[in-house]
């Protein structure tokens, strides 16, 4: 198939163009490298479609999370299983089947707690001024450079504060009895008074004298254990944002042209510092209680006319506001749409001078009185302030731009060119690398290491890369990466003559004899103490639980805590395979003290939270057997089959 499109290129390409060039404006790098064998949507749930591309980008998503928090102990093939692309779709479908039932329900979230939302995000308030307001020019460049605007972004906050209600009020009603959970804390704190008895391997190695027909046999049935990895030697290029970013060199015109087209991101709101009066009105207040909260305004805000320099006083007495009448009603400085006030709040206050004091002003909460008590006048920076700046935002911008143009580019020459990658290295100007590479990942290597991908590694080991010598595709390894790569020298995987790794057998053989008569002593004096209750041979004691092993290996502490309590001294015996066998004698039991009081408390909230996460499982499962959810082909190198609804 591969020589049909080599022989007939300029066809093929045409052919290719008309079908790729309108998606790849959606798609992008990403979306190229799975277009030739796989569907555009992955599933679809109640007639919303789930699209690779956003399965593609969950994926990725976790892959980077999991490279951050296991480091050195990352293995991009542990999560190219079948299992974890099952996981990730499960993940997608069930956001979808609550996105639906939020939308059915018509839940959204108060003004009011989008910004609590906004103001506890860290990033956000990292944003703060010295006087606690927050940098609006700072926050309009930050959701800039992530394509949003304020608004944009507080109806993005707003959306998922609705989705959380939910799965929060079911976690919120979750109740774990007092008893309950005494008694599970009384066990997780329990001890167990032990005694230790071994029966080590590594005793019965010199006992151990395997025959040659022995070696040959173990040799025989595990060849497998004994073979030499496939290794190849790979020339690579490297396309990324960073090489194509070297390059690129903005014109002082480039840097003044985007000043002036986002001049707004330059610019520091108009801000006022005001104090405010707060009479608060329910929402489904009645007539009378709206009327009789408004004549209290009104003559709260005649005394405060009568005595301006008393506001400070008068609000704390009379304000309603908990957040701000301990300070005098303070609100510090804010720019319009920054208080929960609604419209009619920000055209009252924005038109008042310093100390100047408002009238009734009418929002969702109540009625407000406010005095404004400074101003700061909408700026904007010089282009020479925010130079250095705007030369990062232009640069980045440009080489995103030369990535994407590039990234086509590259991908054919290095397909055209099958047999060799000088030509891409030289129109490109990438430097061509070596390595020697084997089919699985080297922990060696850091994680994020384009060698370490498995896609790529896959491709390297093609057919096509081994036996034709071709270039491989240019693989997407993520973080705006394409990574092609020829293979110079080819090594297949092989299993060793008997005589070279003799040795390595006879240690092998050695080591599962070994356990396995350490086993078979064990076993014997487990079934001889369980009759004579002896001492003998043990170690002296100790207390564990399950909170502290004492040295203990886990399936041995599991083994303790499995013995009869009621039938002490208790024995029990711990295969530890390739380590030999121990056994243990369990002397007595204590059981923790009942938690009582805030340690009652946390344990009862810490078992309530388990139990609400699996009523929200079990919710989110309801709700999916209601959704009428339909699969489609494959995900990644193993299929999952799903052509059929999997709901009503």
């Amino acid at each position: 198939m591969l020589d049909f499109f080599r022989n007939h290129k300029r066809l093929m390409m045409f052919m290719l163009l008309l079908v790729i060039l309108p998606g790849l404006g959606f798609v992008g790098i990403q979306g190229f490298r799975g277009f030739f064998d796989e569907s555009a949507n992955v599933a679809s749930v109640n007639g919303h479609k789930i699209t690779r591309v956003e399965y593609d980008n969950a994926a990725r998503q976790q892959l980077d999370q999991a490279r951050q928090v296991l480091g050195a102990q990352f293995d991009a093939s542990m999560f190219d299983t079948p299992q974890h692309r099952k996981d990730i779709l499960d993940g997608l479908i069930q956001q979808r089947v609550l996105v639906d039932e939020t939308q059915r329900l018509h839940l959204t979230a108060s003004d009011d707690a989008v910004r609590r939302a906004l103001l506890s995000d860290p990033v956000i308030s990292s944003l703060k001024n010295p006087d606690g307001s927050i940098n609006l020019d700072q926050y309009k460049q930050l959701l800039a450079m992530q394509g949003m605007t304020p608004e944009q972004y507080d109806e993005r906050v707003r959306y998922s504060l609705a989705m959380q209600q939910l799965p929060a009020s079911i976690i919120s009603s979750a109740f774990t009895p007092k008893a309950l959970a005494q008694q599970l804390t009384g066990l997780s704190e329990q001890q167990r008074e032990v005694q230790g008895q071994a029966f080590h391997a590594s005793d019965y190695a010199t006992k151990v004298q395997p025959t040659d027909a022995q070696l040959q046999a173990y040799y025989d049935a595990n060849k497998n254990a004994f073979a030499t990895p496939a290794t190849a030697q790979i020339q690579y290029l490297v396309l990324s944002a960073a090489t194509v970013a070297a390059g690129v060199q903005p014109s002082d015109a480039d840097l003044k042209k985007y000043y002036d087209d986002n001049i707004a991101h330059y610019r520091t709101q108009e801000e006022v510092r005001a104090s405010h009066i707060l009479i608060t009105v329910p929402k489904d207040a009645s007539a009378d209680v709206r009327n009789a909260a408004k004549q209290k305004a009104e003559s709260i805000l005649a005394e405060v006319k009568a005595h301006p320099d008393q506001f400070a006083q008068i609000a704390q007495k009379e304000s309603q506001d908990p957040g701000s009448a301990s300070k005098g009603g303070d609100l510090g400085y804010f720019g319009p749409g920054m208080i929960a006030g609604g419209k009619a709040f920000d055209d009252a206050v924005f038109k008042l001078k310093k100390d100047e004091i408002s009238d009734v002003i009418q929002s969702d909460f109540g009625y407000h009185i406010v005095k404004v008590t400074d101003l700061k006048p909408a700026v904007t920076k010089p282009f020479d302030d925010v130079k250095a700046q705007i030369t990062n935002d232009v640069k980045a911008q440009q080489a995103a731009k030369l990535l994407a143009d590039t990234s086509d580019g590259f991908t054919s020459l290095v397909y055209e060119q099958a047999k060799s990658l000088q030509p891409a290295a030289d129109k490109y100007k990438l430097t061509i690398q070596t390595a020697t590479v084997t089919p699985k990942p080297n922990a060696t290597l850091p994680p994020d290491s384009p060698l370490n991908n498995q896609k790529f590694l896959d491709a390297v080991f093609a057919s096509d890369s081994v036996n034709q010598h071709n270039n491989t595709q240019a693989i997407d390894v993520g973080n705006n990466t394409l990574v092609s790569a020829h293979v110079t020298n080819y090594q297949p995987a092989a299993v060793p003559a008997f005589a070279a790794v003799k040795d390595a057998v006879r240690q092998k053989v050695v080591a599962q004899q070994a356990a396995d008569m350490a086993r078979k002593d064990g076993e014997a004096k487990l079934a001889e103490l369980q009759k004579s209750k002896s001492t003998d041979g043990f170690s002296s004691a100790l207390k564990v639980s399950r909170n502290d092993a004492q040295g203990l290996p886990p399936s041995a502490l599991s083994a303790v805590f499995k013995a009869d309590s009621q039938k002490l001294p208790a024995y029990v015996g711990v295969d530890l395979g390739n380590d030999g066998y121990a056994i243990y004698r369990v002397n007595s039991v204590t059981n923790g003290a009942a938690a009582e009081g805030p340690r009652l408390a946390a344990a009862q909230q810490q078992l309530a939270q388990v139990g609400g996460q699996s009523q929200v499982q079990a919710y989110l499962d309801a709700l999916r057997e209601r959704s009428k959810v339909k699969l489609y082909g494959s995900l990644g190198s193993a299929s999952q089959s799903g052509d059929g609804d999997s709901g009503q």
